[in-house]
């Protein structure tokens, strides 16, 4: 049973390369357009999938199990990882398909991700991530039960508040301004497939469907965990490294899957192409990649298995690890991209009032000859 874990991650692979879904993009538009278009897309997911897990749960399909929160490993570790997946140029999932895309700088990021993410949960590093986890630990699970509510209170009210985001995103959609199309060259399923641009919502609606599936294929296998990338990476590594068959379980199979689902769409839609960045990028990349999975090792979870799957269990870690998340993207987002350009639009500014101080200057300059 393993192995449909190759296969959902194919699936999730496909979507994400030819939706362009991109979780560090979502939030990093919070901070430097303002635009929210992106995080819907992201939070209908989290909905889609909370209400197919409650009804699973109902159903006795699946029994999830979720983890109390420990405040400093969650917050310190999300905060490490944002910073890390601005660097890095994608998450968790968004380094894996852009792997797969050919874009060099993400193998990087990968291989550093994936090599601090085992080394901080089962090798050297260890010792200091269950030091951290440590710190502040609280009996805090879900946020309903904080409350003493039913969960299906908390997915009707996530329900709802994303109900409203995604009518407010499609009403700015209307109102936008048609964009010229290039007349399409494919026909059928290939056109909607691998030419057309998806619609954000409708990716969004397809992650969340992947993530509810992934559920009880990965129970099956004896896996109890829905989708996740930093285990399996390390577990990926492990696997690699000692050769021991225990490591390799569905959740490596996900990951795998990705990795090609994504390659084989990329090619089928004519977008992989071998993209060799500068030393620079490479270097930030890696640096990126190292905070990402020290960080995510820190606070249980990435942008998936913290921001997209505890987020739909309503458990305080996943929430507090999103809200981090969006925290560390914009803190380093502003470094890398909003001062920059501000200090740009400033000299801009500066040139362009040059000139006019200039004639000002001539001016008064000939009123005062012209007054002797």
């Amino acid at each position: 049973m393993i192995f449909t874990g190759l296969l959902v991650g194919g699936v999730l692979g496909l979507v994400l390369q030819r939706g362009r879904f991109c979780i560090t993009g979502a939030f990093r538009d919070l901070w430097v357009s303002g635009s929210w278009r992106w995080m819907t897309a992201f939070l209908l997911a989290v909905a889609v999938q909370a209400v197919g897990v409650a009804l699973l749960t109902a159903t006795g399909a699946i029994t999830p199990e979720v983890p109390t929160l420990s405040v400093v490993a969650t917050a310190a570790g999300s905060l490490l990882f944002g910073v890390g997946i601005v660097l890095a140029g994608g998450c968790a999932t968004g380094t894996y398909y852009r792997a797969g895309e050919g874009l060099v700088g993400s193998w990087f990021a990968l291989i550093a991700y994936a090599g601090t993410a085992a080394a901080s949960k089962t090798g050297v590093l260890a010792p200091v991530t269950t030091w951290v986890k440590g710190l502040w630990t609280t009996q805090l699970t879900t946020i309903p039960a904080a409350f003493s509510l039913p969960d299906w209170v908390g997915v009707l009210a996530l329900s709802a508040g994303v109900a409203l985001l995604v009518r407010w995103q499609r009403r700015l959609a209307a109102n936008r301004p048609v964009t010229l199309q290039l007349a399409p060259q494919r026909t059928g399923l290939n056109h909607l497939l691998f030419e057309r641009a998806w619609n954000p919502l409708l990716t969004g609606v397809l992650v969340g469907l992947v993530a509810i599936i992934a559920w009880p294929a990965s129970w099956a296998s004896g896996r109890h965990d829905g989708l996740g990338i930093t285990t399996p990476s390390s577990n990926l590594v492990g696997w690699l490294v000692t050769g021991d068959e225990s490591r390799l379980d569905w959740g490596v199979l996900l990951v795998l899957g990705i990795l090609i689902g994504a390659h084989l769409s990329a090619r089928a839609s004519g977008e992989f192409r071998v993209r060799v960045p500068s030393a620079t990028v490479i270097r930030r990349s890696i640096a990126g990649g190292l905070l990402m999975g020290v960080g995510a090792a820190w606070a249980g979870g990435c942008s998936i298995g913290n921001a997209l799957v505890q987020t739909s269990l309503l458990s305080w870690q996943g929430w507090t690890a999103l809200v981090f998340q969006v925290l560390g993207v914009g803190a380093t987002a502003y470094f890398t991209l909003i001062r920059p350009r501000n200090q740009r639009r400033a000299a801009r500014a500066a040139g362009a009032s040059r000139p006019t101080e200039h004639l000002e200057n001539s001016k008064a300059a000939s009123a005062v000859v012209a007054t002797r």
